[in-house]
C-alpha cells in the first residue's frame, strides 16, 4: 500500500514470476510525488506490472507515462495500463457515482484482455499516451481543516499518507506536507474536516467545463 507511511518500501522486493498491479491517482496530470518516491524504492526484479491511474473525469495527461517510467526504473516490466474514472477527490460533484455499472463492465473486459495477454506469454510493452518531458506538476493547495464537530478521534492522523496531521492534536495540520488527497475528509465519521469554501467554489468553477463531458476508461495493451 503506497499510502502506508509505516512501510519501509526499500525492503519490498518482488520476483520475476510475480505480477504487480500498480495503481495511483492522477494529481494535476501527474503521479503524486509521494507515490513516485515510494514506488521508486521498491525492487521489481523483472516482475510484470499492470499500471492503473484513476482520475476524476478531467484528464490524466502524463500520469501513465510517468508511472511507466517509474515502474521500469524500479525494475518492473510494463505489460499493460489502464486509465479509470472515479469521483473527483476534491470537487465530488464531478464523476459522482463512478465507477458505475458501465465502467465496471468495461474494466472487467479490460481484465479479461489483460489475463489473456498474460496467459499468452506476450511481454510486449504497450505504447501509452502522454508526454515526455511531463507537464509541470503543482500542488492543489487545498488543505482540509477540522470543524467544531471534530472529536479528536485521531483516525485522520493515523491514516494520513504523509503524516501531515498531528497525532496528539488532529486540529493541527502541516500545510506544506499535505498533498490534498482528501483521505481525511472521506474517512471522517463526523464529516468534520472541510476545505475552504471559497477555494472549493473556485476549483469547481475551474473544473466545470473540463469535467462536463463524460470520459471513458481506457486500456493500453
Amino acid at each position: 500500500d503506497l499510502t502506508d507511511s509505516s512501510v519501509k518500501f526499500s525492503d519490498v522486493a518482488l520476483e520475476k514470476e510475480d505480477i504487480a498491479v500498480i495503481a495511483v491517482p492522477s494529481y494535476g496530470g501527474r503521479v503524486p510525488g509521494t507515490a513516485a518516491e515510494r514506488l521508486s524504492a521498491i525492487r521489481g526484479n523483472g516482475a510484470r506490472a499492470i499500471l492503473v491511474c484513476v482520475y476524476g473525469n478531467r484528464a490524466y495527461e502524463d500520469t501513465l507515462v510517468e508511472l511507466q517510467d517509474i515502474a521500469k526504473q524500479a525494475g518492473f516490466r510494463v505489460l499493460s495500463a489502464v486509465a479509470a474514472i472515479a469521483e473527483h477527490s476534491i470537487a465530488r460533484q464531478f464523476a459522482t457515482g463512478r465507477p458505475d455499472a458501465n465502467d465496471r463492465a468495461q474494466l472487467e473486459e479490460f481484465a479479461r484482455q489483460i489475463r489473456a495477454k498474460l496467459a499468452s506469454g506476450d511481454d510486449a510493452e504497450p505504447a501509452i499516451s502522454g508526454n515526455r518531458p511531463y507537464k509541470k506538476g503543482g500542488g492543489a493547495g487545498m488543505v482540509p481543516k477540522p470543524t467544531k464537530d471534530c472529536d479528536n478521534c485521531g483516525l485522520c492522523a493515523e491514516k494520513c499518507p504523509v503524516q501531515a496531521i498531528d497525532h496528539s492534536d488532529p486540529k493541527k495540520v502541516d500545510s506544506k506536507a499535505c498533498i490534498s488527497c482528501m483521505r481525511c475528509v472521506s474517512i471522517c465519521a463526523n464529516s468534520a474536516r472541510k476545505v475552504n469554501g471559497v477555494m472549493m467554489a473556485a476549483v469547481s468553477t475551474m473544473l466545470k467545463k473540463a469535467c462536463a463531458e463524460r470520459k471513458e476508461c481506457e486500456l493500453y495493451l
